[in-house]
């Protein structure tokens, strides 16, 4: 199919000339409906100049029309009704056209192949990575397709054969039957006359060594049928394994490490429907062969013959009955996890489904699944197969659910839809570690039998880890703990054992992985982005990417160990900023606005070359959650010397109140964003439009933010005159009279950075001063 999606995106002219491939002689929609069953069949090992070729070129017609049919019987509902009867009439169509000359439909079909191929090479950069992976995507594809159509000929090989054998047998035991005739005519003899026994007897002997030569001849031959036939199935089971191996430690072990990788923001995972039909064919194929070698047996036990085929065909069942098993244990999977960090008393949900529940006819008894929460412990006893005792740690409500099977998908699901975890049950942790590092697991169990009661399954699965808060202040150590799980995680791995250490240049994949995916952004961290994040986890000053490149981070570096001279981790200080960014500065970081990732001194560097009033914007180093402005101005107490000055970290609460964008307008004295953006072009259209004027003789008022070092009068009080200019009020204007603003010079630290503990505590009573009833705000004036 990988063919057949590239070919979709073609345009142009490279479009049109695909179009002009398909016509009556071969409908489009055939392509897309069959496109994968298309692209793995062995068009090329067909000679079209060999007319003796015509009979696997007339197979190949039959099989088209065959899975044409099958489509169309598969269509429901209003729209599938109209899809059946197209369908339909192009299995007709193409059976008329194709009949007489197979080697003519492949013919049109390895062209219109060649031709699509050769239209996406040429469309797609084959040196790009993507256009490289997806080359390797199709190639993979269609081996498997490849090697699906050899088992199905292998298959059908070996029915041929079982229904050879039990002809020749059925014969056998005709003939076995017609020696047991002659020699009861030859004990008969016996009661007569001599004279009629001598007439007689010769001819019955005769007869006899005739046929009895001829059952041990027949003996011979159907146990070389029989043994043939069972290496044969050795042959098929060989390459069944073979192929389920790379479908279900392959593909669908990488199809879960996606979708665990999507857990930290990573590309979804991708659907299931082609892994579902692999399974499908698998199971198919798995169960015709099983039936086959049923038959043999039965054979067997119809006439034993004495030989090692009875050893053979036990060995041939107990292989096919693993394999069976092995794929239905597998393919009961988690579609829909459910989140990894859970919290008590709160709703979630969950999907698992069997890839392998249609086609082995499951649905017609529904199982029920059960989801039970157990520990890191009770996981490992379970893959053990040591005996848990049904032991949970803790009581989910809702947790049984049994599977519905979707006739339109073909798909056999359990949705559970309101599960909530009631209680959890904490084991004794191990050292420093805390309650938001222990890992738990979604057990789900289901049992349910195959081919009437046959074989009976009891299949399990486990969700990826989650951790158990009981609080949301616990959601942000709780988070690290799954994006260091599901980052570094082994395939195969003991429940639930990652590395304790990691090489940075892995951290910093996990952690842009993690950045883009909460803030919803196409904008990553830079290689300058994550210096700076290397300089902060490793204490270091080096600004050189390469230095950091054989360091390595431990989990206890990462969330357990407080920065240098902080009270916080530095994951902590990073889900800071994310959250921050995700919640009030999206837009900012998506313009390229904020630079963020940039310490003081690098600010100052970047800014004294600038003119006064040029600007940026970088997360606090001192505060969770924080985003500072620089600028450079005069110094105020050294007339003609430039300094750098930093405001007091904004934070979530400060945004809730004013908006970023409409905090830098208020500041006029900031006029370039950096390098030399005119700050209006940057931010004025996130600026919040003026309030309406006023009604009733009303004029509603709005804060504004002054830092008042840097406060100027608006000179035409009338042009805006729905704000309320805190700088120019007479509130502001005179604070020895009202006492909002302390003295200036205690604002300010050594370096001549804004202390705004006061200036927050002036801008929270300005507030709640506008929140008054006017009257008890300006005594002796009408409101």
């Amino acid at each position: 199919m990988a063919v057949w999606i590239q070919a979709q995106q073609l345009q142009g002219d490279a479009l049109h000339q695909m179009q002009s491939l398909y016509g009556q002689h071969f409908p489009i929609e055939v392509r897309h409906y069959l496109s994968q069953w298309l692209e793995g069949q062995l068009w090329d090992v067909i000679d079209l100049e060999n007319p003796q070729e015509e009979f696997k070129a007339k197979r190949l017609l039959d099989s088209l029309i065959q899975e044409l049919q099958n489509k169309a019987e598969h269509q429901v509902g209003e729209d599938g009704f109209l899809l059946k009867i197209k369908l339909g009439h192009y299995a007709s169509q193409l059976k008329s056209t194709y009949d007489r000359c197979p080697l003519e439909l492949v013919r049109c079909i390895k062209h219109i192949l060649y031709t699509e191929q050769r239209l996406v090479r040429e469309a797609s950069n084959s040196s790009s990575p993507v256009g490289g992976m997806m080359d390797s995507m199709s190639q993979k594809y269609q081996q498997i397709n490849q090697v699906f159509e050899e088992l199905r000929l292998l298959t059908q090989d070996t029915e041929n054969d079982l229904r050879k054998l039990q002809h020749n047998q059925e014969y056998f035991i005709i003939q076995y039957q017609e020696s047991l005739r002659i020699q009861a005519q030859l004990t008969s003899l016996a009661t007569l006359p001599p004279a009629d026994r001598q007439l007689r007897e010769p001819t019955l002997l005769s007869k006899r060594a005739t046929v009895e030569a001829w059952l041990t001849r027949e003996a011979n031959t159907l146990q070389k049928y029989r043994l043939d036939l069972a290496e044969k199935h050795q042959k098929s089971l060989q390459l069944l394994r073979k192929q389920q191996t790379i479908i279900l430690d392959d593909e669908l072990i990488h199809w879960k490490r996606r979708q665990q990788l999507a857990g930290n923001g990573g590309p979804p995972e991708g659907g299931l429907d082609i892994l579902q039909s692999w399974c499908e064919k698998l199971a198919e194929t798995i169960w015709q062969n099983r039936q086959q070698i049923r038959r043999a047996e039965h054979l067997r036990q119809q006439l034993p013959i004495p030989g090692p085929i009875e050893e053979l065909l036990n060995d041939l069942n107990s292989t096919i009955t693993d394999i069976i098993s092995a794929l239905v244990t597998s393919t009961f999977i988690i579609e829909k996890q459910p989140p990894q960090v859970l919290k008590t008393q709160t709703k979630f949900v969950a999907t698992v489904r069997l890839l392998v529940g249609g086609k082995l006819n499951v649905h017609m008894n529904p199982p029920q699944v059960k989801a039970t929460i157990i520990s890191e412990q009770q996981a490992k006893a379970l893959l053990k197969n040591e005996n848990t005792r049904n032991d949970s740690s803790g009581e989910i409500l809702n947790n049984n659910c049994v599977m519905e099977y979707h006739q339109a998908t073909g798909t056999l699901s359990a949705n559970f839809r309101n599960m909530s975890l009631k209680r959890i049950k904490r084991s004794d942790r191990r050292g420093a570690e805390s309650v938001t590092e222990e890992k738990f697991t979604i057990l789900f169990e289901s049992q349910f039998s195959v081919g009437g009661n046959e074989l009976v399954f009891q299949v399990k699965t486990l969700s990826l880890p989650v951790v158990v808060i009981v609080h949301g202040s616990q959601d942000n150590n709780a988070t690290a703990t799954v994006l260091w799980d599901n980052a570094f995680a082994e395939p195969g791995r003991v429940p639930f054992i990652v590395p304790d250490k990691v090489l940075w240049p892995q951290l910093c994949e996990a952690l842009n992985m993690k950045y883009k995916a909460e803030v919803q952004s196409n904008r990553g961290l830079s290689e300058e982005n994550l210096v700076f994040l290397a300089q902060k986890a490793f204490s270091s000053s080096s600004i050189n990417p390469d230095d950091y490149r054989g360091m390595t981070m431990t989990w206890s570096q990462f969330n357990r160990e407080s920065l240098p001279g902080r009270n916080f981790t530095f994951w902590q200080w990073f889900d800071g900023v994310m959250e921050l960014t995700k919640k009030h500065l999206k837009p900012h970081w998506n313009d390229g606005a904020i630079l963020g990732f940039v310490n003081k001194q690098q600010a100052q560097d970047m800014l004294m070359s600038k003119p006064n009033g040029t600007f940026l914007l970088r997360f606090s180093d001192s505060e969770i959650g924080g985003i500072t402005i620089a600028w450079v101005a005069e110094n105020p107490n050294k007339p003609g010397e430039r300094m750098v000055w930093n405001l007091m970290p904004y934070t979530a609460k400060d945004f809730s109140i004013r908006s970023l964008a409409d905090r830098i307008s208020d500041l006029n004295h900031l006029l370039f964003l950096y390098p030399d953006r005119p700050k209006d072009e940057v931010f004025s259209k996130y600026y919040t439009p003026p309030l309406s004027k006023a009604v009733d003789g009303y004029v509603k008022p709005q804060i504004k933010q002054v830092v008042p070092e840097f406060t100027t009068t608006n000179p035409d009080p009338a042009a805006n005159p729905t704000y309320m200019d805190h700088g120019a009020s007479p509130v502001v204007s005179h604070p020895p009279n009202y006492g909002i603003y302390p003295p200036i010079d205690s604002m300010l630290d050594a370096d001549g950075d804004f202390d705004l503990d006061d200036t927050m505590d002036v801008a929270r009573h300005v507030e709640e001063l506008l929140r008054r009833p006017m009257e008890s705000q300006w005594s002796g004036q009408q409101s």
